[in-house]
């Protein structure tokens, strides 16, 4: 099969250390896998959303609080987003080598940060309205 006008396939794939690992895995898995890498941006931009839209109601929540809350925000967004790509690349790299597949450490961190956040809001709400 021909190659598309402008898509040369001598160029080697970036990263290098993941991509000159092993054999080339079924294309499916590694389709997969991306997909799991949107979803995760997908979630961290829910974050960034919901840090931006508490500086907003500062003034309903409390400047300490919303602050704090808005910061808690962003920082989980921005480890979404590292962790994501990170988890991407081992999982394509463990895919190329015929390995096992990582642990999904990211689903506990984020599902724990959610508990807190629920437990925070409830806590909030009992002591405070």
């Amino acid at each position: 099969m021909e190659p598309l006008p402008g898509m040369d396939d001598s160029r080697p794939r970036r990263p290098y250390w993941v991509y000159q690992a092993g054999s080339e895995p079924d294309p499916r898995f590694s389709l997969a896998n991306e997909r799991t890498l949107l979803s995760w941006i997908r979630t961290s931009t829910g974050f960034a959303a919901g840090g931006g839209g508490l500086l907003l109601v500062r003034d309903l929540v409390g400047q300490e609080l919303s602050l704090f809350l808005s910061i808690s925000a962003f920082s989980l967004s921005l480890t979404i987003i590292v962790g994501a790509v990170a988890r991407w690349a081992v999982t394509e790299r463990a895919l190329r080598l015929d390995r096992a597949l990582p642990s999904p450490t990211m689903a506990f961190l984020v599902g724990f940060a959610v508990l807190g956040g629920g437990l925070l809001g409830v806590a909030y709400n009992l002591l405070f309205r």
